[in-house]
């Protein structure tokens, strides 16, 4: 049954910052004002920090805004934060793609940082 219950296990290494990316090719929500289905990919990429979110918690809460319209802005928005809430990582992103509606593609991304948090320099191997 969808629910926004976003379950969480203990990261298995939060002594190092490692990025765990979600791909989520099938969301959908209605759009607020015709009431006809939006569909979406969505990506998300975090750096945990104490918690990591459990894989079939986060397929019921994507499909709990199957039957919810929302503008894209706002349910791009509420799920970083309703991650963040719950999972209190060092970095997330959220990145959703839209379908095409009236002839326009709407791509969001919404990003948090934890205070004090900076990316790793990256290492470019010859």
């Amino acid at each position: 049954m969808p629910n926004r219950d976003l379950e969480t296990f203990p990261n298995p290494s939060p002594e190092r910052d490692y990025t765990i990316r979600i791909r989520i090719p099938e969301f959908t929500c209605l759009c607020p004002k015709t009431g006809q289905p939006d569909f979406a990919e969505i990506l998300v990429e975090y750096v945990p920090d104490e918690r990591c979110v459990e894989l079939k918690s986060l397929k019921l809460y994507m499909w709990s805004f199957r039957d919810e319209g929302a503008f894209h802005e706002a349910v791009t928005n509420r799920m970083l934060q309703d991650f963040c809430d719950r999972l209190a990582p060092r970095f997330m992103r959220v990145t959703a793609i839209f379908n095409v509606r009236g002839g326009l593609y709407t791509t969001v991304v919404a990003e948090h940082r934890q205070d004090g948090w900076a990316p790793p320099v990256r290492v470019e191997l010859p």
